[in-house]
C-alpha cells in the first residue's frame, strides 16, 4: 500500500540515523512525574509489602529508580505470579492498574502464591506518554539477553533467578487511538517503512502464547473483564491488529520470540491485557478495573489449575 501519511521527522523509505533520532527526542515533552505518581504510591506501599530497587534508569540528563513490589514473607515453596505494568510508558492504566491490584486485593493471596509486581516497567516513558523509550527503542520488543533497551535488560535481569518458578504472568496494557494516529506512523518512518493504515480494536482483548497457549485460561480472564467492561470483537476479516481471532477476545503472539515481556518468564500461564481507553463506551475508572480483574482471574485460575 502506498504511504498515506508522511511523518514529520526522516525521509520516507529511509531508516533513521542518529540525527533523526536525536530530532524525535527533542520533540518529547515531560507531561507528568514519575516520582510523584509511581515512587511516592510504591513508598506508601512499604509497610505492607517488600520493595526492591532492582535497576535504575538513566535517561535525558534524569536518573530514574526501577521498583519492584514483593509478598511479604516470600516462601521458596509457593509458585510465584508476576504483575508488570507500564512497560509502555503511555499506556496509563497499566500502571494504575497494577498499584490498584497490590492495594487492594494482593495480600489476600498471602501464603498461597509469592507476587511480585512492577507497577512502572518504563519511567521515562511514563512520564513524556510515550510508546518507545529514550532512546526510541519499543521496550516491548526488547526483552532478551542483551536487550539494548535499558528498561528491558533490567527486568530480564530481575526475572532471570525465578524462571522456571513462576506459575503465571500478567502483562498489562492499553491499545489506543494514538496506535494508529502516532506510534504506528513513527515506527513506519523510523524503520523507512510505508506506514500502512489499520484499525483500533473497540474494548478490552487478550495476547496469549502462540507456542504454550491456553485457550480456558484467558476465557476464565475475559469472563471476569465482561463483568466490568466490554470486550472487542473481530472485525470483517475475523481480526483483531491484524491477527486471527482465535477464542472470544484473544488473539496470539510467540511471546518470547518477538522480545515481548509476557515471554521472559517462561510461566505456564501467560497473558497480555489490551485495554481501549478511548473508547465512547469506557471510562478510566473501568479500564484500571479491568486491569485488576485480570490479574485477580489470571491468579484464581492458575492456582486452581497448577
Amino acid at each position: 500500500m502506498q504511504q498515506t501519511r508522511f511523518y514529520p521527522i526522516g525521509t520516507p523509505g529511509t531508516p533513521w540515523g542518529e540525527a533523526e533520532r536525536a530530532d524525535w527526542r527533542a520533540r518529547q515533552v515531560r507531561q507528568r512525574s514519575h516520582a510523584d505518581d509511581v515512587v511516592a504510591r510504591v513508598d506508601a506501599l512499604r509497610a505492607r509489602f517488600d520493595v526492591e530497587t532492582y535497576g535504575t534508569l538513566s535517561a535525558d540528563g534524569r536518573t530514574y529508580p526501577l521498583l519492584a513490589i514483593r509478598s511479604r514473607d516470600w516462601n521458596p515453596d509457593l509458585p510465584v505470579g508476576v504483575v508488570s505494568g507500564g512497560v509502555h510508558g503511555y499506556e496509563t492504566s497499566g500502571v494504575v492498574g497494577a498499584f490498584e491490584f497490590v492495594e487492594r486485593s494482593a495480600e489476600a493471596y498471602a501464603g498461597r502464591i509469592n507476587l511480585l509486581v512492577v507497577p512502572c516497567v518504563s519511567p521515562w516513558g511514563y512520564e513524556h506518554i510515550q510508546r518507545w523509550n529514550f532512546d526510541a527503542i519499543d521496550p516491548n520488543r526488547s526483552f532478551r539477553a542483551g536487550s539494548p533497551a535499558q528498561e528491558s535488560a533490567a527486568l530480564v535481569a530481575l526475572l532471570a533467578p525465578l524462571r522456571g518458578q513462576v506459575l503465571v504472568h500478567v502483562d498489562l496494557h492499553e491499545t489506543t487511538d494514538t496506535d494508529e494516529s502516532e506510534f504506528r506512523p513513527a515506527k513506519a518512518a523510523r524503520d523507512g517503512e510505508a506506514f500502512e493504515p489499520g484499525g483500533i480494536p473497540d474494548g478490552f482483548y487478550l495476547v496469549d502464547d502462540s507456542v504454550q497457549p491456553q485457550p480456558a485460561f484467558q476465557q476464565a480472564i475475559i469472563a471476569a473483564v465482561e463483568q466490568v467492561t466490554h470486550i472487542a470483537p473481530a472485525d470483517a476479516n475475523g481480526e483483531m491488529i491484524g491477527s486471527p481471532v482465535v477464542g472470544h477476545g484473544v488473539i496470539e503472539y510467540p511471546v518470547e520470540a518477538l522480545g515481548l515481556c509476557a515471554g521472559i518468564t517462561g510461566a505456564r500461564y501467560v497473558t497480555t491485557t489490551e485495554v481501549y481507553p478511548d473508547s465512547p463506551r469506557t471510562s478510566p475508572e473501568e479500564c484500571n478495573a479491568a486491569q485488576v480483574a485480570s490479574v485477580v482471574a489470571a491468579l484464581d485460575y492458575a492456582l486452581a489449575h497448577r
